[in-house]
């Protein structure tokens, strides 16, 4: 680990000395990735120095208490030895996380889908919940949305609604959203007073670039029609709505948030690539599953993944058995305690099995 860790730093400080040389700093996208690898390295290095420094208190109190023949100091030292051992087996464990490869998915943004399942009009009202849970997390890590498409629920919120989310580690951090979300409690289209158990999926797919799936145009239809949103006196009136049919696999696409049908057809295009990227990604990431019991990492949509009971004020992650009983502070955007837990969780099973991804 130590040769890892020294051969990272190694590397810090050449991209340290790369990033301020007048080539990269002309070079917008060359300076842009050197940037990200600094930033990257940085958190390791940091965590390295602190390393270091600890085993060098070791063995200075090591030291103290082999050779120091005064016995209070030599309490001392004991002490302090006390002390630092288990810091010093705590920043192994963080540095062994750090070194473990990562996902090369997890600096990826985002097609963000959520779907009313079954409950009918209650299922549409809570996607629309779901959806501010995640707009509201979105606005804390500082993330920015974009609306894809959308169809609204008769009675409020939303059968379906589709976001692009930009940031750092997007994917990384949502990618344990995917599945279905369930939720008991008593639908404001419910007279009598009865709890009803509805539901929403949440798909999180990783945004796929050029090199990652290449599309052959010749397979994609493409359709437009009248934009039925919001969008002002444009709506209705011009055909900026596109329709991306992907002929060999029979996905379908739609885009009608922008007024420019070229911006439409963009976006459909980056959630059509991000799909047909999702479809190999699954069979990886089935195959990882198999070999867990939580199933942690696997996004498998079909699976129940969390509960919200508002009776109780209680939210449920069933794959690490998480119950927490502040569900306001859960619906206005606080996940990332689940988040982090699935996140450990899932770093202890790869840590177990060895497994890399």
């Amino acid at each position: 680990m130590l040769d890892q860790l020294e051969a990272i730093r190694e590397r810090f400080n050449e991209v340290a000395q790369q990033i301020v040389q007048p080539e990269a700093v002309s070079d917008q996208k060359r300076f842009m990735k050197l940037s990200k690898e600094y930033k990257d390295l940085e958190k390791i290095v940091v965590q390295y120095q602190a390393y270091l420094q600890l085993l060098e208190e070791i063995d200075n109190a090591k030291k103290i208490i082999a050779t120091e023949k005064d016995e209070d100091f030599r309490e001392m030292a004991k002490g302090e030895l006390d002390e630092l051992l288990p810091r010093r087996d705590t920043l192994e464990e963080i540095l062994k996380e750090m070194l473990m490869p990562k996902d090369p998915n997890d600096s990826k943004n985002v097609i963000l889908e959520i779907r009313g399942g079954t409950g009918g009009d209650e299922a549409a009202i809570f996607a629309g919940d779901i959806f501010r849970m995640y707009q509201r997390f979105c606005e804390k890590m500082g993330w920015k949305m974009s609306l894809v498409d959308f169809t609204e629920g008769t009675s409020g919120g939303y059968k379906e609604i589709i976001t692009e989310v930009e940031g750092e580690d997007v994917y990384g951090k949502l990618k344990f959203e995917s599945g279905v979300h369930r939720v008991q409690r008593v639908p404001a289209t419910e007279t009598q007073g009865r709890i009803h158990t509805s539901a929403a999926s949440v798909a999180v797919l990783p945004e796929a670039e050029e090199v990652d799936v290449e599309l052959n145009m010749n397979d994609i239809r493409k359709d437009t029609f009248c934009s039925s949103g919001a969008g002002g006196q444009s709506v209705n009136t011009t055909y900026s709505a596109v329709r991306l049919t992907h002929i060999p696999s029979g996905i379908v696409v739609q885009c009608q948030d922008e007024r420019s049908q070229l911006k439409n057809f963009d976006k459909a295009l980056t959630v059509l690539r991000s799909r047909i990227y999702e479809i190999e990604l699954q069979k990886h990431n089935d195959a990882i599953a198999s070999q867990r019991k939580t199933m942690v990492g696997s996004g498998d949509r079909s699976d129940k993944i969390r509960t919200y009971n508002y009776p109780q004020s209680r939210v449920t992650d069933h794959r690490i058995g998480l119950t927490v009983y502040n569900l306001p502070a859960v619906m206005d955007g606080g996940i990332g305690e689940f988040i982090e837990q699935l996140r450990i969780a899932e770093n202890a099973e790869r840590l177990k099995e060895g497994a890399t991804v």
